[in-house]
């Protein structure tokens, strides 16, 4: 009894050992497929896929809020520390959404319009929430992401409103208007979640104490995040209803933009080291997609969410790579910007 206790313990820590490794690729894979499988199959797509869709859309950023919440208690608020490459990824998201931004407001509404609009989402889209997950793993600073989440969404708060009159002649809002839905979308996803774990932390320091032990969990509920998020960005692009050929402009423009931004990141903070080159191509490559569909679908050309859609897949699969070079030659992980 106790040989089989323990074959069944060891068989139960390499099952965990196993999701551990492959989480990213499992997730995406399991998010593609799954929205696949309900949207082709004719009894599940009438049944099961308007419940389920709605199910993700509604717990994902449960999921995110909490991953959030579970890792802002191992932070305090003398962690977060600017630090010059900070400004450095700032600049290079204002300087390349302003151009773009510019360069859509000159075309005609058509095919290069939205080709312009992508590239400008692409580029000002906020870090995404889980992107300490990954830069832990790596080796990376969870305080210094942390810091550049923060500071990226205050920016996007206010550029994103500034650009969309000049860029969409319907555009029926005023700055401030703009200013509070995106505000109202981040507040709950990030703000929060840091104000409260701050909260136990100088109020209840042995419930904060306790959290700690859980913070691991963090990665777990990161992983089912990722599983909806990629099933939400399956959806957007499915139901967009573009071209084949438009579809792949939009996939071309999305993957030098996921690219561009991970080696920019990395380069411009390699003077710092390795924590820091991979910490920032982290940072600036990795992204809140659900924002950057939600902003094009709801301000810009409805099809330029499908951006966010295939930058989701992108960025990941950047994620998955990084990954495995990390287990495999660890040594070597961010020291030359590669990936």
């Amino acid at each position: 009894m106790l040989y089989l206790c323990a074959e069944l313990k060891m068989e139960m820590e390499k099952f965990l050992t196993f999701i551990k490794d492959w989480m990213l690729p499992l997730a995406i894979v399991l998010g593609i497929l799954s929205y696949l499988l309900l949207h082709f199959v004719p009894l599940l797509h009438a049944s099961v896929e308007p419940c389920f869709s709605a199910f993700a859309k509604n717990t994902q950023p449960m999921f995110v809020a909490t991953m959030l919440f579970l890792q802002f208690n191992r932070i305090s608020p003398h962690d977060l520390k600017i630090k010059r490459w900070h400004f450095g990824l700032l600049a290079f998201q204002i300087i390349t959404f302003a151009a773009t931004a510019v360069l859509a407001a000159g075309l005609p509404e058509g095919e290069m319009k939205i080709l312009a609009e992508c590239a400008m989402l692409c580029f000002i889209c906020p870090t995404a929430a889980a992107a300490g997950v990954i830069t832990d793993k790596l080796g990376g600073s969870l305080s210094d992401t942390v810091t550049y989440v923060v500071m990226i969404n205050v920016a996007a708060t206010i550029f994103i409103p500034l650009a969309i009159p000049i860029v969409k002649d319907t555009a029926d809002m005023g700055f401030i208007q703009y200013v509070l839905a995106i505000g109202g979308r981040i507040f709950p996803l990030l703000v929060l979640p840091l104000l409260l774990s701050w909260t136990i932390r100088y109020g209840w320091r042995k419930l904060q104490r306790k959290l700690m032990r859980y913070t691991h969990w963090a990665f777990y509920f990161w992983g089912i995040s990722l599983c909806l998020s990629i099933y939400l960005a399956t959806r957007a692009t499915v139901l967009s209803g573009i071209s084949v050929w438009t579809a792949i402009a939009i996939g071309v423009i999305s993957l030098a933009a996921c690219l561009l931004q991970f080696w920019f990141g990395h380069r411009i903070a390699r003077r710092g080291g390795r924590s820091d080159s991979i910490t920032a191509g982290q940072a600036l490559g990795q992204k809140n997609s659900g924002f950057l569909i939600w902003v094009g679908y709801s301000f810009l050309t409805p099809v330029t969410s499908v951006a966010g859609g295939l930058y989701a897949i992108w960025q990941n699969l950047v994620n998955s790579m990084e990954l495995f070079e990390q287990k495999k030659h660890p040594e070597k992980t961010a020291s030359s910007g590669n990936f």
